[in-house]
């Protein structure tokens, strides 16, 4: 399954009935299902009950792998016998393939990187330095692993690939889908202005707000996200998201926030 998130329950309802019992469904798609709030992997579970799960995860630029650069992807699944299985269908002698057992922390580190790129695309938008940019993506990292372990996640897996290493591809490649949006926001220009010119989707712009109403239920407090979502989606400007973000007061850097 690898359309966005947005068309993910109509497209998996059209191939249910053609479906064999059993057979596994594994997700691409980095993003959360609006109104439900929901992980995909949730969704192919209310679709398709019965069905083997698994989530396929890391940084994975589609162009790059279409190029047969060398790449690596961790496979999440609880069923470590079919996920082994899934592992020798995708690996490659140039995609390395590992097992995760944490489907969530997994599944939500491919979410919430998506937002951390569009605030390090705001950075690059606005002229800020390689400091402000790396200061942006630790800091961003550690919001995804509060809200990630909060939602019952292991927090080893928000520094493998599908937390560290996904974060770092989106938020630097000249590729990134998100980090572009962001990019063109710090720019000056309008979210919707943006997003016409696209003819591919940026998962962040949609799940920004879904993020932030998952950090406010578990009482996370993920301020670089709530300035994304001040941009793409109340108007406010890459310079008053920075100045807000620089503006709070520093705190011990394992406290949240």
């Amino acid at each position: 399954m690898g359309v966005p998130s947005h068309g993910f329950r109509s497209a998996l309802e059209e191939v249910a009935p053609l479906l064999r019992p059993w057979v596994p469904v594994v997700s691409l798609t980095k993003g959360l299902e609006a109104g439900t709030k929901m992980r995909m992997s949730q969704v192919i579970h209310e679709v398709l009950p019965g069905h083997p799960v698994a989530v396929l995860t890391g940084p994975n630029l589609a162009k790059e792998i279409m190029a047969g650069q060398a790449a690596a992807a961790v496979v999440a699944m609880a069923d470590d016998f079919v996920a082994s299985e899934l592992q020798r269908v995708f690996a490659t002698n140039l995609f390395r393939v590992y097992i995760n057992p944490d489907v969530i922390g997994s599944e939500l580190g491919g979410v919430l990187k998506n937002v951390i790129a569009i605030a390090a695309g705001m950075a690059d938008g606005v002229g800020a330095g390689d400091n402000t940019r790396a200061a942006v993506m630790t800091r961003g990292l550690a919001e995804m692993t509060r809200l990630g372990v909060a939602m019952g996640g292991d927090p080893m897996t928000f520094s493998g690939l599908a937390g560290m290493g996904d974060l770092l591809a989106t938020c630097i490649s000249p590729q990134s889908r998100n980090r572009y949006v962001g990019e063109q926001l710090g720019k000056g220009k309008k979210i919707d202005e943006i997003i016409a010119e696209m003819n591919q989707v940026a998962e962040g712009v949609k799940s920004c707000r879904t993020v932030l109403e998952l950090a406010e239920e578990h009482g996370v407090d993920m301020p670089i996200a709530t300035e994304v979502v001040g941009v793409v989606h109340e108007g406010r400007t890459a310079w008053d998201a920075y100045s807000g973000l620089v503006s709070r007061k520093a705190t011990h850097e394992r406290n949240p926030g």
